[in-house]
């Protein structure tokens, strides 16, 4: 395999083999656009970016790095890729993938070998949660090399599931509306980082990685342990988007439409202040308007569907009262 080629060209002779390139040049397609729509709505990449794609071995980061470094080909701005992988030796850890892979693909790359896997097993019990300690020990260095780098941007290859699983992690375990932003700025206020595949589903990354062909590492330290709340919250999701197709899309959706007002944070809304001005809200009284799909709304005399008067529901009841 060289990753260097464009995946999205593959010849077909037989109906199979043009099937099969027909449905991987889709995927390419679709990968490309939503990372590329992610990274423009968020401005992660701007001219002159040094990104620090963190790779570790698996198919969320290897993806991400395939997909930058196509999307750079096309790109109206310029900017630089550098690849690390901080190995923290594990036992048994394959530490030749990664630099002959690398190599491969002709992109540059540092591998950063500290042994937190160590303080990791000295420090938190047998059978216990290693995630906790390890990511904070890994965030750390992974800091401190971007900084020795140069690096501008750091990279993460976060999924749309890995976002939605963390909010509901967050909502039932921690009591709190909180998630993994597309963007943040570090706690210490020196570093950017960047998640530019939160748009795309997992299964296309499973997908891509397979056609692909990468080497994955599977992670034996921390991702395989049984009983992870974020493996409870991805069966979960995986269990409501069975039975309804779509849900998971317009929860995703959600993240991105906050309504702070008809929420309970008095940080972000004045509750405390809020008192009638005497003038009508433009949108009606918006804390009623009922929650249905498109084309859903039906006429309350007879229950068959109501015509489409491109109102909201709100002015659909004015006009009712009005009459």
């Amino acid at each position: 395999m060289n990753a260097v080629v464009s995946p999205a060209v593959e010849s077909a002779d037989t109906p199979a083999e043009r099937k099969l390139a027909f449905e991987r040049n889709k995927l390419a397609k679709r990968l490309m656009r939503e990372t590329g729509r992610a990274i423009g709505d968020f401005n992660m990449i701007e001219q002159g970016d040094r990104v620090m794609v963190c790779l570790s071995g698996g198919k969320d980061s290897y993806g991400l790095l395939d997909i930058l470094m196509r999307l750079r080909e096309r790109a109206p701005i310029d900017f630089e890729i550098i690849a690390v992988n901080l190995d923290q030796k594990q036992p048994g850890f394959p530490d030749h993938i990664l630099p002959e892979y690398l190599q491969r693909i002709g992109v540059p790359y540092h591998i950063e070998t500290q042994d937190t896997y160590s303080i990791v097993t000295r420090v938190i019990p047998e059978g216990k949660t290693m995630c906790s300690l390890c990511s904070r020990l890994r965030r750390g260095i992974l800091y401190r090399v971007a900084d020795e780098l140069g690096a501008t941007k750091i990279a993460l290859g976060h999924h749309r599931d890995d976002i939605l699983a963390t909010f509901m992690m967050n909502m039932f375990y921690g009591g709190v509306l909180k998630s993994m932003p597309p963007k943040l700025v570090s706690d210490d206020g020196r570093h950017t980082v960047i998640r530019p595949l939160a748009y795309v589903k997992e299964d296309d990354l499973v997908a891509y990685a397979a056609w692909r062909e990468f080497p994955i590492i599977p992670c034996n330290l921390c991702g395989s342990q049984d009983g992870l709340k974020r493996q409870e919250a991805g069966r979960l999701i995986d269990e409501w988007e069975s039975r309804f197709p779509g849900r998971i899309d317009n929860m995703f959706n959600a993240l991105g439409r906050v309504v702070p007002s008809h929420l309970m944070d008095r940080g972000l809304f004045d509750f405390a202040g809020l008192k009638p001005t005497g003038e009508p809200h433009p949108e009606g009284d918006t804390a009623f308007d009922p929650v249905e799909p498109a084309g859903a709304a039906t006429d309350e005399s007879c229950g068959e569907p109501a015509p489409d008067t491109g109102l909201r529901p709100v002015q659909i009841i004015r006009r009712r009262t009005d009459a």
